[in-house]
C-alpha cells in the first residue's frame, strides 16, 4: 500500500469569504433568465438535511438503514437587497420601483449564486474559488430590528431562511440521478475557458445575466471535451510485471496505482505504454507489491470526460 502523508505543500486548502452574489428571476416558463447583483452579502450559511438514518430491524438483527431524502437550505446575511428581491420577500410593489410596497403578499421562487474563496498555504486567498448555484429558492419572513442611533452605529443586517425546491436536471449528467437545488463549482478543477464561458452567462455579456439548467451549467464546463467509452486496453499483470497502456484516439487518461500516479519510468509524464516491475521496491512507487492486491485506477485528464458506467477501477493481484 502506498504511504500516507499529511499536510504535503500546496495540499493545505481552506474555505472564505462570500462575494459576487446575483439573484436570478425566472420567467413564466421557470426559466431563471434575468439576473441582477446582489451587493451586502455578509454571509451566505449553507443548512443541507435530511438523509436521516432509519433503521429497519429483522430476523432479531438491524436488517438494514433507509436514508431520509436529502434537502437544502441556507440562511443570507447582507446589508442591503436588490429592489428586485420585493417580489420574493412577500412585498408588493406596485411601481417596480420599491418606491411604496405592500407587505403579507405571496412569495415567488428565485435562484441565486455566489461565490466563495478557496486558498492554500502557497497562493493563500488567490489560489481560487468556488461558484455556488442555488435553485427552486423561496423566502421566509425574517426580524428587522432598527434601533436609534447612538455612540457605537452600526448597520443593521437583514437575514432570510431560504428554502429550496430541487429542480429537474435537464438532461443526463454521469453519476447524478436525481433532481438537485444546488451546484457548486471549483474553479481549481475545471477548465479556465469553459469556466470564463459559463461566468459571462451568470454574470452577463452580450445578453441578460440568467441561470442555466443544471445539465447546461455541465455541458458548458465539459464543452470540447472527448469522452471515453473504451480504454484502449485496461491494466495487465504478467509475472510480476504491471502493463499500463497509454490511451490512444483521443482522450487523456491519467492512471493510478494505489493513489500513486503513474509515469514514464524516468519520471516525466506517462507518454506511451509503460511496464512496471511490481515486486521491485525500486520500482517508481517505491514499494515492493508481491503477494498484495493492488488498486489500479483511471481519472480523465485535462478536456476529457468518462462515458457514464465506464469501469474505472481494477483490482490486480500481484503473485
Amino acid at each position: 500500500m502506498a504511504l500516507l502523508t499529511w499536510d504535503e505543500t500546496g495540499t493545505r486548502t481552506y474555505e472564505t469569504g462570500v462575494d459576487h452574489g446575483v439573484l436570478y428571476m425566472p420567467n413564466e416558463s421557470g426559466v431563471y433568465n434575468n439576473g441582477v447583483a446582489w451587493n451586502g452579502l455578509v454571509s451566505v450559511s449553507e443548512s443541507p438535511s435530511g438523509a436521516e438514518s432509519n433503521a429497519q430491524y429483522a430476523d432479531n438483527i438491524k436488517y438494514l438503514n433507509l436514508l431520509s431524502a436529502e434537502d437544502f437550505a441556507a440562511t443570507i446575511e447582507a446589508f442591503t437587497y436588490p429592489d428586485e428581491f420585493a417580489a420574493y420577500d412577500g412585498l408588493g410593489d406596485p411601481g417596480s420601483d420599491g418606491s411604496v410596497v405592500f407587505g403579507q403578499q405571496p412569495r415567488g421562487t428565485f435562484g441565486l449564486s455566489y461565490r466563495t474563496i478557496k486558498g492554500n498555504d502557497v497562493s493563500g486567498d488567490s489560489y481560487g474559488y468556488k461558484l455556488h448555484l442555488v435553485y427552486g429558492c423561496q423566502a421566509s419572513p425574517s426580524e428587522k430590528a432598527y434601533a436609534s442611533v447612538n455612540d457605537s452605529p452600526e448597520a443593521i443586517t437583514f437575514s432570510w431562511e431560504i428554502s429550496t425546491t430541487a429542480v429537474p436536471l435537464g438532461g443526463v449528467i454521469p453519476g447524478v440521478d436525481k433532481p438537485t437545488a444546488l451546484v457548486v463549482i471549483d474553479s481549481t478543477k475545471v477548465d479556465a475557458t469553459n469556466l470564463a464561458t459559463l461566468e459571462d452567462i451568470l454574470y452577463g455579456d452580450a445578453a441578460n445575466p440568467l441561470l442555466p439548467s443544471p445539465y447546461d451549467v455541465y455541458q458548458y464546463l465539459t464543452a470540447g471535451s472527448t469522452e471515453i467509452t473504451a480504454f484502449t486496453a485496461v491494466p495487465s499483470i504478467s509475472g510480476d510485471d504491471l502493463t499500463i497502456t497509454f490511451q490512444t484516439g483521443g482522450g487523456e487518461v491519467e492512471w493510478f496505482v494505489e493513489g500513486q500516479r503513474v509515469t514514464d519510468n524516468d519520471g516525466s509524464p506517462l507518454s506511451g505504454n509503460v511496464t512496471i516491475d511490481m515486486a521491485d521496491a525500486a520500482n517508481q512507487f517505491g514499494t515492493d507489491y508481491t503477494g498484495q492486491d493492488v488498486l489500479v485506477t483511471a481519472s480523465p485528464g485535462t478536456n476529457t470526460t468518462f462515458a457514464q458506467g465506464l469501469d474505472s477501477v481494477f483490482s490486480i493481484t500481484v503473485p
